[in-house]
């Protein structure tokens, strides 16, 4: 088998992380400057995807001093079940956790990584989504800015009181749940009497 066939071609469709972070202090000016923010960045899939404070030994680098040298790990895996490419993430941070749908990780600690996962570490949330591809040996990374948290937009927290809709029910408002758990608030006495 020659060279070419066994090298990727450019038609193949590379599986992409799209990583999205958020911090509150994030309009401190050049926080984000070493992120190739907006492009996507092709990677080797063997090669663990590295990123922390220190821009020399992580893939991708934060300027922020509240960062470990080394946050976080990804590396990409294959099953022989299935043709995805698939991540597990690994918190190198000895100072501090990282939590992964919170779910925390210690130093050293690993885990797959879902389809859609929000990581958070220090002050930052990151949102993480992977989008499926055909090749095999190598991936594309793209980092984005969010302006709000993506924990407000993957949060499941449920209200306390629904809106009432148009219809005039509400579903599951609980004020309703707690009446209907009473029984009818109005009872005909006269229907007794006629079913005789």
């Amino acid at each position: 088998m020659n060279l070419s066939q066994t090298m990727e071609t450019e038609e193949d469709l590379l599986t992409c992380l799209q990583i999205k972070f958020y911090n509150p202090h994030q309009n401190v000016k050049g926080l984000y400057e070493l992120l190739p923010l907006g492009t996507r960045s092709r990677q080797y899939a063997d090669d663990p995807l590295r990123l922390g404070r220190d821009a020399k030994s992580c893939t991708f680098a934060l300027n922020d001093m509240r960062v470990s040298r080394k946050q976080l790990a990804l590396y990409a895996y294959r099953t022989p079940q299935s043709p995805d490419m698939l991540f597990t993430i690994q918190n190198l941070s000895q100072r501090g956790r990282l939590s992964v749908n919170s779910s925390a990780l210690n130093f050293l600690e690993r885990m797959d990584l879902p389809n859609k996962a929000l990581i958070r570490f220090g002050e930052y949330e990151m949102l993480i989504i992977r989008e499926a591809g055909e090749a095999k040996g190598s991936f594309e990374v793209e980092f984005e800015v969010l302006t709000v948290p993506p924990s407000r937009e993957t949060c499941m927290c449920v209200p306390s009181m629904n809106p009432v809709m148009d219809t005039g029910s509400s579903g599951t408002n609980s004020f309703t749940a707690e009446l209907t758990a009473l029984g009818p608030l109005e009872t005909d006495e006269t229907l007794d009497m006629y079913q005789s």
